[in-house]
């Protein structure tokens, strides 16, 4: 997916919204920057402004088109109903590439699109290169052995004694694979977007 200049992005919907914005640099640079006036309820107080922001809030922070998005929201308000806001993120956690950035094997999302893509990551022990593939309870994602020597793994053991890890997930082999323990979870701390509001945006 092809994104604007990311600090702009950042400055409209957040530095939660990439990585790299969650620096020093960034916060410097944003505590310097003159705020605007919020603009809110110009138009007799239209929820679709909160809305849409917050939809787009989600879809950069995971990195997915509008296309791709949509898709989801549809698909969960279809299947779930009253549990939309809940499935969706699930839905969202659940992605591959999600999966391997949440266990750690690399730092970013785009990153690990890139090593899923690349062939770097098995799942249940066969090499799978779609970023999207759903993973569900029980299912091992793992960096494949052939690629545990290579630098972009380099400290690897290291970093998993140290790192945070979602409760959703157990770290396995020296930090060289995760075990999904239940279905992806967030609380709404977690997240830097509402999901509630977002199946309120596709519900219109």
């Amino acid at each position: 997916m092809k994104v604007g200049p990311k600090y702009k992005i950042c400055k409209r919907l957040g530095a939660s919204v990439f990585e790299k914005c969650q620096t020093q640099r960034f916060q410097v640079a944003e505590a310097r920057s003159p705020r605007k006036t919020s603009r809110s309820g110009a138009r007799g107080g239209s929820d679709f402004g909160p809305q849409l922001l917050e939809k787009q809030k989600a879809r950069f922070t995971y990195g997915l088109t509008e296309r791709q998005f949509s898709r989801y929201a549809k698909e969960v308000m279809g299947e779930h109903g009253s549990n939309s806001a809940l499935a969706l993120l699930a839905r969202l956690e659940s992605r591959l590439d999600n999966v391997v950035f949440r266990a750690g094997f690399v730092t970013t999302r785009r990153a690990a699109r890139q090593i899923v893509t690349h062939g770097h990551i098995t799942l249940n022990g066969r090499r799978m290169n779609v970023p999207s593939h759903q993973v569900k309870k029980g299912d091992v994602i793992a960096i494949r052995s052939e690629s545990r020597i290579s630098p972009l793994f380099s400290g690897r053991s290291e970093k998993a004694a140290e790192q945070k890890t979602p409760a959703w997930m157990a770290i396995e082999e020296g930090g060289f694979a995760a075990k999904i323990a239940s279905v992806p979870a967030l609380s709404a701390t977690e997240v830097a977007f509402d999901p509630a509001v977002i199946i309120q945006f596709y519900s219109r």
